[in-house]
C-alpha cells in the first residue's frame, strides 16, 4: 500500500481520538516537515530523519519527539517514551480533545525541527553482540534461509527474539516459543512489529 493511501486510512479509522489526531496532523504539516508513514504510524521528517511522530491508543493519543531529550519542554509535560531504556524520545500524550494544547505542540514541533537542523540527536549506542539460545540457534544451523533472514534483522530485533526465548523458564516454554517466532523470522517480521 502507498504511503499516501496508509496516512488516510490512519488518519480516516474511526477511533475516539479521530478529532485530536487529524488537529495535530494539521499542526505538523503547517510546520514545514516532511509527512511519512513507518511503524504503522505518520512520522515527520526532516532531511530523512525522523522528528516526531503522531501516534493513537485506546486511553491517549499525542506525540512522540524521536530527539524529545533536547526539548526545552517549558511546560513539564514530556514523559520518557520508556524510563531505563529509550534516551532520546519523549511523548506529549492527551486523554481528551480539550487537553489539546494546539500552540504548545505546535511550538514543540518548530523546536524539534530547529534541534533536528541543529544536529542535535541521540547516537545510537553500540550494541553488544547478541547471544543466540541454543534452541534458536540449532534451528539456524538446519535452515540456512532461516539464518539469513536472521542475520537481516538489527541487533536489536534480533536480542528481541532471543530474550523471547530466554525469559521462558520451562524448556517446552521455549520450544513453543521458537515455533511462534520461525514463521515471523522467515516473513522478516520483527516479534514486536505489530505494536511498532
Amino acid at each position: 500500500m502507498e504511503k499516501a493511501k496508509k496516512l488516510e486510512t490512519y488518519y480516516e479509522k474511526e477511533h475516539p481520538f479521530k478529532d485530536g489526531i487529524a488537529r495535530l496532523r494539521e499542526l505538523a504539516l503547517q510546520s514545514g516537515a516532511e509527512e511519512n508513514f513507518k511503524w504503522s504510524i505518520p512520522v515527520y521528517t526532516l532531511s530523512g530523519k525522523n522528528v516526531f511522530g503522531i501516534c493513537k491508543f485506546k486511553s491517549y493519543f499525542g506525540v512522540w519527539f524521536f530527539n524529545g531529550v533536547f526539548l526545552k519542554d517549558p511546560k513539564k509535560v514530556l514523559e520518557n517514551a520508556q524510563e531505563g531504556k529509550t534516551k532520546g524520545m519523549r511523548h506529549w500524550k492527551f486523554n481528551s480533545m480539550e487537553e489539546l494544547d494546539e500552540k504548545g505542540v505546535f511550538a514543540y514541533m518548530l523546536e524539534s525541527l530547529e534541534n533536528q537542523e541543529k544536529g542535535l540527536e541521540v547516537k545510537a549506542g553500540k550494541t553488544s553482540k547478541v547471544l543466540i539460545p541454543e534452541q534458536l540457534q540449532a534451528a539456524l544451523d538446519r535452515n540456512k534461509a532461516l539464518q539469513s533472514s536472521f542475520e537481516k534483522f538489527t541487533p536489536y530485533k534480533q536480542k528481541e527474539f532471543c530474550e523471547y526465548i530466554t525469559e521462558a523458564k520451562q524448556e517446552a516454554t521455549k520450544l513453543r516459543r521458537l515455533e511462534k517466532i520461525l514463521p515471523l523470522i522467515e516473513k522478516g517480521v520483527g516479534l514486536n512489529d505489530g505494536y511498532r
